[in-house]
């Protein structure tokens, strides 16, 4: 079941019973929301008074997010061009990275997708977001060359980031954390 308050101190709050759940957890969103979640064996008056003890943490976690996460202007909606420019210039990426470092890769599909950049199939079928045009060129190849890399090995061990820094030339690191400046 879920809910949501309104609290006093923290504004907005989900409240969320669910049965996989052994313990009361409290969590902050990238953009502020809060999610109080509890078994359903715990009483909603217990779980806020749980909430109630949590009001600094709330506060000080949505100041972390908002250094970590700067406010983005709303989403704007893909328009028919971008799709079509994605879907030209994101394939051709693809087949340019994978023929420089020899790597292999099935299907190429470009989407609008909101929470992430890219994904790779257990075939080696790659998704890319339509967002990427809207990185630096040098980015958007960085999310490439990383969903290449899963197409070899379908995990982030040690043998996949080994692999993501020999094609980033020793920059991996640095490029994930300049990655995580933006959002798709």
């Amino acid at each position: 079941m879920t809910k949501t308050i309104i609290h006093p101190q923290i504004g907005e709050v989900t409240l969320s019973t669910t049965a996989r759940s052994v313990r009361i957890t409290l969590s902050v969103r990238p953009d502020g929301r809060v999610r109080l979640s509890y078994p359903g064996w715990v009483t909603q008056r217990r779980a806020l008074a749980f909430l109630e003890t949590k009001c600094d943490w709330v506060a000080a976690a949505r100041t972390k997010m908002e250094r970590k996460y700067p406010v983005q202007p709303p989403r704007e909606p893909v328009s028919p061009a971008q799709r079509a420019e994605a879907k030209r210039v994101l394939p051709e990426m693809v087949a340019r990275l994978a023929a420089r470092h020899g790597l292999s890769y099935g299907a190429v599909r470009v989407r609008a997708t909101r929470s992430r950049w890219g994904s790779c199939t257990a075939r080696g079928d790659i998704n890319l977001s339509v967002s990427l045009l809207k990185l630096p060129t040098y980015l958007a190849e960085y999310v490439v060359l990383h969903e290449l890399c899963h197409t070899v090995h379908h995990d982030h061990s040690e043998r996949f980031h080994a692999l993501l820094d020999r094609v980033t030339d020793g920059h991996h690191r640095n490029l994930a954390r300049e990655l995580r400046a933006y959002r798709p």
